[in-house]
């Protein structure tokens, strides 16, 4: 096989089908890899729907999927045979978006708690995954958002924030509040036979 010149345009050349190679091999993977990687985010919602409600088994209805007035979030709400689980954001964390799933009771008391996403700085903002559980410093599990004062105790609320880190327990508290104010506003539309109302939570986040 004849060798190549070291010229220019051959190594424009080479460097150009090196590249297609490349992206076609990421494309492929991508496509190949796309479906098991649903399935493995499908189960773990799952598995967190029942974590935050307590249960070993829940029947979930279908979701029903609620977006903010800006468009900037998205809450999903959960309905079981156990009560209810709800998916909501805040897009305002301090390193960005921040994902939380709420499981709430008959009553709205809030049973448990998983963050599902997060792109705050770990050992800080990520404190959030166990800084609100059941007897840590900011417990939030047994409250009832629509009768305790869901803020962090620097802007007068009952929740401690987390040490260093109030713009991410602002964030935190505004998605759980969100979460209960979405299937509030939802149970008082089905009893009127309204329309459900979209909410964006969206409060004021300096530290």
């Amino acid at each position: 096989m004849k060798k190549l010149k070291s010229t220019w345009y051959n190594m424009v050349g080479m460097l150009t089908l090196i590249a297609i190679l490349a992206g076609a091999a990421l494309g492929y993977v991508n496509e190949m890899t796309k479906g098991p990687i649903a399935q493995i985010k499908e189960q773990q919602l799952a598995d967190g729907i029942k974590a935050v409600l307590n249960a070993a088994e829940v029947k979930v209805e279908e979701p029903e999927v609620i977006s903010s007035t800006d468009g900037k979030t998205e809450t999903v709400i959960y309905r079981t045979d156990k009560g209810v689980a709800v998916k909501a954001q805040d897009a305002n964390g301090f390193g960005g978006s921040l994902t939380v799933l709420v499981g709430f009771d008959g009553k709205g008391s809030i049973q448990g708690y998983q963050v599902l996403e997060s792109s705050e700085t770990p050992g800080l903002g990520a404190k959030a995954s166990f800084w609100f559980q059941k007897g840590e410093k900011g417990d939030i599990i047994g409250k009832n958002p629509g009768q305790d004062n869901m803020t962090v105790s620097k802007d007068g609320g009952d929740v401690d924030a987390i040490t260093a880190s109030t713009i991410t327990s602002r964030a935190f508290l505004r998605a759980v509040n969100m979460a209960y104010s979405v299937i509030s506003n939802n149970n008082e539309d089905a009893q009127s036979g309204a329309s459900p109302q979209h909410q964006d939570g969206k409060e004021a986040n300096n530290e």
